[in-house]
């Protein structure tokens, strides 16, 4: 019986995680619910619990912080929570009352700018250097890292990128119309050497449409049709700890795409469209800069009082 009732109560969590999932279009936001959902349940069952309340809520937002997470980190995983409540209370799962307590708990304040990872110029080329490329795997690694460096892609974007994306726009090559977080279409220019690293992976593996990566086995055949996201992960952990780099991740590639184009002159906003960002404060957070009040950039207004 009690495992019939356990049962019942897994079937209807699972209902309403759908719910949850079913109510947002970005991949990505997805796949972060979904993490925090499974987060929030795992630990809803290690103890007695009064039921999903406010009260519940809020000791799960202290054992957030109790776990020295960040306060992004924290605030994504209420937001979760919040939107559980929401949908539950919206399709008669949860009383009005309890999502209105629920809704009133409080999360953490978002302090300072977001700290990331950034590679330097000489950081960057020795991860771009580091694939073998006299191997089919290599080459494509290389063509990832490239357009992850150089395009500031996603890796989800750069999961699902395709040979329609690639084409050629004011005389030069770019990735054209590709979808991103939140349904925001872009297109980005392409430097050359990213092209060159793409051109060399798809001649070697002998592939002209459909995703441009795709898997290798170790006897460096291509084995599928999609490249999963977690395997960019995967292979970018690998040649960052070759190189020294060890706590990189793929968004931190786009970060440093950002720096790198900032630092040989590229407009802000320029980059903004680069990236896909809605908000140019996004763009500079992933700048990590400040205004400099030394050099200001209105210095180099050369009006004259006469």
């Amino acid at each position: 019986m009690n495992e019939l009732i356990a049962i019942e109560k897994i079937a209807q969590w699972e209902k309403l995680k759908a719910l949850v999932l079913d109510s947002v279009s970005s991949p990505i936001t997805k796949r972060v619910y979904n993490m925090a959902l499974n987060e929030f349940m795992e630990w809803f069952q290690q103890a007695p619990r009064p039921g999903f309340t406010k009260a519940t809520v809020s000791a799960w937002r202290v054992s957030l912080e109790e776990r020295g997470l960040g306060s992004s980190s924290i605030i994504i995983r209420m937001s979760a929570i919040r939107k559980l409540a929401a949908e539950a209370a919206d399709n008669g799962l949860l009383a009005p009352e309890l999502a209105q307590g629920i809704s009133r708990v409080k999360s953490v304040k978002s302090t300072g700018i977001r700290v990331g990872n950034w590679l330097s110029q000489r950081q960057a080329q020795a991860l771009l250097s580091a694939p073998d490329i006299t191997t089919v795997g290599g080459l494509r690694d290389r063509a990832i890292l490239a357009v992850l460096l150089g395009c500031g892609l996603r890796r989800s974007e750069v999961a699902a990128l395709t040979f329609t994306h690639l084409q050629q726009r004011d005389g030069r090559w770019c990735i054209v119309d590709l979808v991103g977080k939140h349904g925001r279409v872009r297109t980005m220019p392409m430097p050359t050497w990213v092209k060159v690293a793409i051109d060399a992976w798809t001649s070697a593996s002998d592939i002209a449409d459909g995703h441009v990566f795709r898997p290798v086995n170790r006897g460096g055949r291509v084995t599928g049709d999609r490249l999963g996201e977690k395997v960019v992960w995967q292979m970018l952990k690998k040649y960052a700890a070759e190189v020294g780099v060890p706590d990189i991740a793929p968004h931190d590639l786009r970060r440093t795409c950002a720096k790198l184009c900032r630092a040989a002159g590229g407009e802000l906003e320029q980059i903004q469209m680069l990236l896909g960002h809605a908000s140019v404060q996004t763009t500079e957070r992933y700048l990590g800069t400040k205004q400099d009040l030394v050099h200001g950039p209105n210095d180099a207004i050369k009006l004259k009082l006469v």
